[in-house]
């Protein structure tokens, strides 16, 4: 190496498609963790039904047959010191797993890392705290209107937990 020149850090992509849409929700988890782009993979299906240990649903990716399947989600660059506790707060091996994927974005294809549900409840329902955390991540990235209009139309919760709610209502509204 070049005298004075330091190496690159290193760094993994991440395709988030839930509530760490949301750059500050993510950061405060991984605080190197910067948007790269837009991007869909094709051939899942979005569902709400990750069984959180508070009880309620949370995002999950599913592979589905259908042709026109697709999630919009948000790929970030994470540095790798970063990862031990944005696994910690995803639950890895206590309700998500991890595995690559491949996602398209406007400048190609790119291979990032995503959580996958293990945990799942077809019945779980989301707190309306986390519908709002996934939709201001949503909104932030510009993602369409008629992708925007379907996460708005998924059934919600009030959490008994007011102080939590209240936490991730203002996080969700940029506060």
């Amino acid at each position: 190496m070049a005298e004075g020149v330091a190496a690159a850090p290193a760094a993994f992509l991440n395709f988030a498609y839930g509530s760490n849409m949301l750059t500050q929700r993510l950061q405060a988890r991984s605080p190197s963790a910067r948007p790269v782009t837009v991007a869909v993979l094709r051939g899942h299906e979005l569902r709400w039904h990750k069984l959180s240990q508070d009880g309620s649903g949370k995002c999950d990716i599913v592979r589905s047959a259908r042709p026109s399947a697709q999630v919009i989600g948000v790929v970030h660059e994470i540095l790798l010191v970063d990862k031990p506790a944005l696994d910690a707060a995803e639950g890895l091996g206590h309700g998500y797993d991890e595995r690559q994927v491949i996602v398209e974005s406007r400048s190609g294809p790119l291979q990032a890392w995503a959580y996958v549900a293990t945990a799942i409840d077809p019945a779980a329902v989301p707190y309306t705290w986390y519908k709002a955390l996934v939709l201001a991540g949503a909104r932030q990235h510009r993602f369409p209107a008629p992708y925007l209009r379907r996460l708005e139309s998924v059934p919600a919760r009030d959490d008994a937990d007011v102080a939590r709610a209240e936490l991730h209502f203002r996080l969700a509204a940029g506060g």
